[in-house]
């Protein structure tokens, strides 16, 4: 009786390991993603990493290839915070990549997110010429949560899926 009910769970077992299938994400496929939260350039340090998610489904040969909420990891280039003197902020992110709850890895080419407050340097200077008041600021670079931007996959990926 034992035999037979670990033969069964082997049988289970090996159905479930050969029901997993392979796609291949071909490069040039893009992934669209939105911040987990809202980051300022003010906030940020370059190199610092940054979260975003997947915001749909990338469905290859009829099947997901890449799951909605797939963490995909960027990293800050440039972090500018605007100044006194009405210069606008700036923030950069490089997008590079995602691991798939499979454990694979896609990475990403040419995926920047760049964000760049108003330039207000000329209304600052005419309104300390005219009136000796501060300096307006120029306005704050941020990347807000919920915006959706385009990733675009490096090269071709074969994945497993679960």
């Amino acid at each position: 009786m034992k035999k037979l009910i670990l033969s069964l769970a082997f049988i289970a077992m090996s159905g479930f390991t050969f029901a997993q299938k392979t796609v291949t994400i071909k490069g040039g496929t893009i992934v669209p993603v939105e911040a987990v939260k809202n980051v300022r350039a003010s906030e940020v340090q370059i190199g610092q990493n940054v979260d975003f998610k997947v915001a749909r489904d990338v469905i290859v040969d009829g099947v997901v290839a890449i799951p909605v909420g797939t963490i995909v990891k960027g990293n800050v280039y440039e972090a500018k915070r605007s100044t006194a003197f009405g210069t606008k902020g700036r923030l950069g992110i490089k997008l590079r990549y995602l691991n798939l709850p499979s454990g694979d890895v896609v990475n990403f080419a040419s995926s920047d997110v760049y964000i760049q407050g108003k330039n207000r340097t000329a209304l600052s200077v005419i309104i300390f010429c005219c009136t000796c008041l501060p300096f307006p600021c120029g306005s704050k670079a941020e990347l807000k949560t919920g915006v959706e931007y385009d990733a675009t996959v490096a090269n071709n990926t074969t994945v497993t899926i679960e």
